[in-house]
């Protein structure tokens, strides 16, 4: 498959816009069956299965965060967190079995309580064409401050 960089980038902006907006059927709709949303701890490149991450879920834990974020028992996200996120410095590639690969950096501000947080990192996306469209396969979220103290990651990020 030639991959199509504007479907891409609308894809990830798209996937931006959900997230901000707490539309989390929608963003879980995004994913295949086989999903990974890994957010490493410590480092970028850890051995998910023998260290500490921020977040490892498969497809089950995802449906499982987001009926958490959904039933209103998400005391951490009482208030919801305003947030917006700004996406830069794109690459997209095509690897070796169809996939797309698209790498882009991202800063988010989220606002919760009076409170506001800047997240910054480089996401790394898995993507697979899917009837006329792509889907996540996978998703890496490297925080630059993923080494360091993170108040309140209860969002999607």
């Amino acid at each position: 498959m030639v991959f199509d960089r504007q479907q891409v980038e609308r894809f990830l902006y798209d996937e931006a816009q959900l997230m901000d907006e707490h539309r989390y059927d929608e963003w879980l709709a995004l994913w295949t069956d086989d999903a990974l949303y890994w957010v490493p701890s410590g480092r970028d490149d850890i051995d998910p299965t023998r260290e500490i991450s921020l977040i490892y879920d498969d497809r089950v834990r995802l449906q499982t965060r987001i009926a958490r974020l959904k039933s209103g028992f998400a005391h951490a996200q009482e208030p919801k967190s305003r947030m917006r996120r700004v996406l830069s410095n794109l690459v997209v590639e095509e690897a070796d079995n169809g996939e797309i690969v698209a790498s882009s950096n991202f800063m988010l501000a989220e606002l919760r309580r009076g409170k506001q947080d800047i997240f910054a990192g480089r996401t790394i996306h898995r993507l697979r064409p899917y009837n006329g469209s792509l889907k996540m396969v996978s998703k890496k979220v490297l925080l630059v401050n993923n080494a360091e103290y993170i108040d309140n990651l209860t969002f999607l990020i």
